[in-house]
């Protein structure tokens, strides 16, 4: 086991971000600051302290991934249903009653009838659902280049068919996985360039199959590019916003409110990175925020947790922490 355990700080430091976001979701500035002061809530509320949609599919992901890992070889054809029995059990749980996305729960309804997953997926939507829970991915141990792209598009595919929504989950999860493995904070944006340009044209068949066959698209590379030529600018807007380097503004006024995919992704790196020594400091800034606060705050604790590890976390919070059990089996599953 790692002495930093960076896959259980990442684990749990996503479901606080999410517990920190959740009450400031909807939000303006103003009434954050009335509530909260304006450095956003200091700690997650309650006892559990209860998490979102964000969380409980972060864990679907993580524990079907999990699954899939322990009867190799990795496959598509092996995850895929996996994740589809994970998704629908989220649809249909007492539990799912945490604001979930329209896309999340469109798409699950279509996997629930049985409709293969190309067909039930929304083809037009980039939400941060794609992202938000596909952390485990980067943090899964072992996986080649080419299936941790795969697995991470594939699991964003299921529910959110645009092919931004897939790029920004790769980006995503290669962001968790290059932190776990120690590159260093102010690197990540050059390393995140580099991807989207090399991969500007990779078309992952053997994951998603036809799912590029869209109107007006001529070519599987054609498809996927539009998806990376987005984050691609995204990555221009986050550069503009560390050189800024303002720690108390909304960090939304930049990089994009994060309802979507390429703007989750962008914002909540642009928190880790405003306070990459700071993991607290890095949620509540998140969290205080004019957008998708729990799902911003949530991917900069995916960040911070991967590369600081799980004692970089106020300790009292990992008994309180909703799904404690579920984060720290995953955790420690591959710390």
């Amino acid at each position: 086991m790692s002495p930093m355990m960076r896959a259980s700080g990442a684990m749990f430091g996503l479901a606080y971000g999410d517990a920190l976001g959740a009450p400031t979701e909807f939000l303006t500035m103003k009434q954050i600051g009335r509530r909260f002061g304006e450095l956003g809530p200091a700690e997650p509320e309650g006892d559990p302290a209860l998490v979102t949609d964000d969380t409980q599919m972060a864990i679907a992901v993580g524990l079907a991934l999990l699954d899939a890992l322990a009867n190799p070889p990795f496959t598509p054809d092996l995850v895929a249903p996996m994740w589809r029995r994970r998704f629908v059990d989220w649809l249909n749980s007492p539990d799912n009653n945490r604001a979930p996305g329209n896309t999340c729960l469109q798409a699950c309804r279509g996997l629930a009838a049985g409709r293969p997953w190309v067909e039930a997926t929304v083809a037009g939507s980039k939400g941060c659902g794609a992202n938000m829970r596909v952390a485990p991915v980067g943090l899964a141990p072992g996986l080649t280049d080419e299936t941790r792209a795969g697995a991470a598009q594939l699991q964003a595919a299921m529910t959110h068919g645009h092919p931004t929504g897939l790029a920004a989950s790769e980006l995503t999860a290669f962001a968790v996985r290059l932190l776990a493995d120690g590159t260093a904070p102010a690197d990540l944006p050059v390393a995140l360039r580099a991807r989207s340009h090399e991969q500007r044209s990779v078309y992952h068949e053997r994951w998603l199959g036809t799912l590029w066959q869209r109107p007006g698209m001529d070519s599987p590379e054609t498809f996927i590019a539009r998806g990376w030529d987005e984050c691609l600018d995204v990555l221009d807007r986050l550069d503009e916003a560390l050189a800024r380097g303002d720690r108390a503004s909304d960090p939304c006024e930049i990089t994009g409110a994060g309802w979507c995919a390429e703007e989750a992704l962008a914002t909540g790196l642009l928190c880790f990175l405003l306070f990459p020594d700071e993991p607290v400091a890095a949620i509540r800034r998140g969290a205080a925020s004019s957008g998708d606060s729990d799902s911003i705050a949530c991917l900069a604790g995916a960040f911070a947790g991967a590369h600081l590890g799980m004692d970089a976390w106020p300790a009292a919070w990992a008994g309180r922490i909703e799904y404690a059990a579920e984060l720290a089996r995953l955790g420690s599953a591959w710390d």
